[in-house]
Order: structure tokens, then sequence, then C-alpha cells
């Protein structure tokens, strides 16, 4: 029986400082002097040139890990920034590969010496990733005095991140560039989101924000029900106090699927995935425009990934991955869309259909009657302006089935 049936360890998957050879262990070294094939990319193999005894191979490119899978049993490492298992090559290693078959020897990652060097509680702060990823995503994070390490891509990433900051009101805020960390190139420097005008930024930096709040700054509330005023529409819209009773029917949790089917401005869809970051959506419009108009609420929100899907249902159901959730919006009084969602929703999924109109709340009623579940009607007024003084103004009420997938 070889090594690798056994599932005794083949690779050694290294993490690196800036300070290369001389931050690393003596175990790490001897791994990686004892590695027939070390991978990594070209700065990681020159920081390390002086222990690779064996063959140094560069990343393919477009990246795979596959040629190290290719060499599985043999004696291998892989070298990798700070800590390999957080936001790194070592955490897609192991996703292929038994943790049995591997010896993981972390350094101190890039959060933690930004924090180390701020001086600011790492559990107290909020830490992303934008490397290779839309910088939108830093919106939902965005609130009066919260501390975010940002790990970015390029020597352009930061001031992209300072203009987002200050078009969306938080032009105030303090920006510290940490530039090539543990390394002879260290430094520090700063300035705020509207005056941003360091250069020369070195390439492998990370950002540490005080996050400072002017007075046209709009931040997201981590309750569901935004203010309908932040999305774009044309009246199809999922409205605050129904959409905040929606989510809590729809019940997300991280790595769940929703399918937002009649998507409209997208609203239950950029909720959902706001719940959180593991959150998945897609949304199902007909129209092409109200497609397009989601897509751009989505981004504005900070959850760039919504996927928008323009066609009709239930025929755009095709080959979409079966979801966790579904909300059906548009469609609810066709029966055959209703039947189409029914049976595309996983078995444990919990379905949810909301009515305005009496024939398709005569639907929803029948397959209550039929399936069983939950009903609700929502009634909601709103106090307006009746000539010199205040009254009540219904709105139309909202008839709500919820049912789970047995």
């Amino acid at each position: 029986m070889d090594e690798a049936s056994r599932g005794a360890p083949w690779l050694s998957i290294i993490g690196l400082g800036e300070d290369g050879l001389a931050g690393l262990g003596e175990a790490a070294r001897a791994a990686l002097a004892g590695a027939g094939t070390v991978f990594g990319g070209a700065r990681h193999l020159r920081l390390a040139a002086g222990g690779i005894t064996g063959m140094a191979q560069s990343w393919p490119s477009p990246f795979s890990v596959a040629p190290v899978l290719a060499l599985r049993g043999q004696a291998v490492a892989v070298l990798a920034s700070g800590d390999p298992m957080w936001h790194g090559v070592g955490a897609t290693l192991l996703r292929d590969i038994p943790a049995g078959e591997a010896r993981v020897f972390p350094q101190a990652s890039a959060a933690s010496l930004a924090a180390a060097r701020m001086g600011w509680p790492l559990a107290e702060v909020t830490v992303l990733s934008l490397h290779a990823r839309d910088p939108a995503l830093l919106r939902p994070h965005l609130h009066p005095g919260a501390r975010l390490i940002l790990l970015t891509s390029d020597a352009a990433q930061p001031a992209a991140i300072a203009a987002l900051l200050a078009a969306e009101g938080f032009a105030t805020s303090a920006i510290t560039v940490l530039e090539a960390l543990g390394g002879s190139d260290e430094r520090l420097r700063h300035a705020t989101a509207a005056a941003f005008d360091l250069d020369g930024i070195h390439p492998l930096n990370t950002l540490a924000i005080e996050v400072l709040a002017g007075p046209d700054a709009r931040w997201l509330p981590r309750a569901p029900g935004l203010p309908d005023d932040l999305f774009q529409h044309d009246g199809q819209l999922t409205k605050r106090e129904v959409r905040a009773i929606t989510l809590a029917a729809l019940r997300p949790f991280p790595g769940a699927l929703l399918w937002d089917v009649g998507a409209g401005a997208g609203s239950i869809g950029i909720e959902w995935m706001l719940a959180h970051p593991a959150c998945r959506a897609i949304g199902i419009e007909v129209r092409a425009d109200r497609a397009a108009r989601a897509e751009a609420n989505a981004r504005a929100l900070g959850v760039p990934g919504l996927r928008l899907v323009s066609g009709e249902a239930p025929a755009a159901f095709a080959g979409l991955p079966p979801p966790d959730a579904l909300f059906l919006g548009g469609g609810a009084n066709d029966p055959c869309v209703f039947d189409a969602a029914l049976a595309a929703l996983k078995r444990g999924g919990v379905f949810v259909a909301n009515a305005v109109t009496l024939e398709t709340e005569a639907l929803l009623l029948a397959r209550h009657a039929a399936l069983g579940g939950e009903l609700l009607r929502i009634g909601l007024s709103r106090a307006v302006a009746v000539g010199g003084m205040t009254g009540w103004r219904p709105a139309m009420p909202v008839t709500q089935w919820v049912w789970h997938k047995p």
C-alpha cells in the first residue's frame, strides 16, 4: 500500500512572510529541503530559493492545483503567503485531499500583522478579502465606527476603495496603507478617503480603515427590511415591512441558495445575500430591463454575486441548481409556474408566496388546503396628511403562504 492510500503526509504547505527563510521554523525548513518538487509563485520561490533542493515549479496560468495533485504520494512542498489556510492555496488544496495527507506550516497572516501594527484587537475587526474581487463587497461593512482590514489585489486598488468610501458618504474615514508587511520594504502611510493621494504603493499591500460617517452617509442596517429608497425600481418592489416579514419566513442560513421568482428590483434576493456572505441567490425575471435594474441594485448594495436569469418561468428554471428556499413574487397566479416552483424546491426547503389579488390569494388558499403550511395576512397602514391633520391610509393587504417541503 502506497503512502497516498494510507493517508500519510506527502504534501507540505508552507507559509512565508516577507522575511522569507528567516521566518521559518526548523520543521518547515526541513520539509522544504526534503521536497522533490516545490510549487509557488515567482515571489515565493525567490524568497525561499536558498532552502529549495528539489525542482522549483511555478504555478500554471490560469492557476490550477492539478500539477500538485498529479504528484500525490511524492514529497511535494507548496509555498504560500502567511497563513495558507486563510484565503490561501492551502484551503484550496485541502478541499481535494484529506487533511491527514498534508502538513501545514502557517506564518502570521496579513490580517494579524496589520492588527499588530495598528494596535487593534483582531477579534473586534472585520477582515475582508478583496483580492481579485469586486470592491462593491465592501458596501455592507460600512457603518460608523467600524474598523476594517482589507486584503487588496494590487497597487491600484487602495485608491479605488478610497473613492468608493468617499462616494458613499464616508469621506473622512482614516485609511492606513500597510505595504510589504514583515519585510525590509515595510511601510505604513496614512490618508483620508476624500484626500487619498498616495502614490508608488507597493503591490503587496493591506488596508486598515477606521470608518467615519458624514452627514450624507447611508449605511445598511443589519436587520432585514432596507429602506425602499435604497432600491431603483419601477414600482415592482416588495415593500420594506413585507420584505422583512418575507425574509424571516424564508429563513436564510450560510451557504443556502434562494430562487427569487419574479425578482423585480431584486430586493428579496439582495437582502437574502446580505444575511450572510455565504448566502447565494438567483433572481428570475422575465423583463430584461428589470433584471438589469436588479443587477445594478445588487452591486450598489454590496452583493454583486446575485445571479440574474432573464427569462419566463417556468422555462427559465431549466438547468438551475435546486434551491434551499424559493420566493414566488411574480407568477404566483399561474398554476404552471406554481407547480414547477414547488417541484424545483429541495426536500426540507422553504417556499414563500405573497398575494395581493383575490385570484392569487385563492390559489394560495387552495395550496394551503391541499398541502398545509402557514397562512398570514399582512395589513399595514401609514400616517398621511389629511387636510391640516393626519390620518391612516391602509396599504393593500398581503396574504402570505409559507410551506416547508417534506
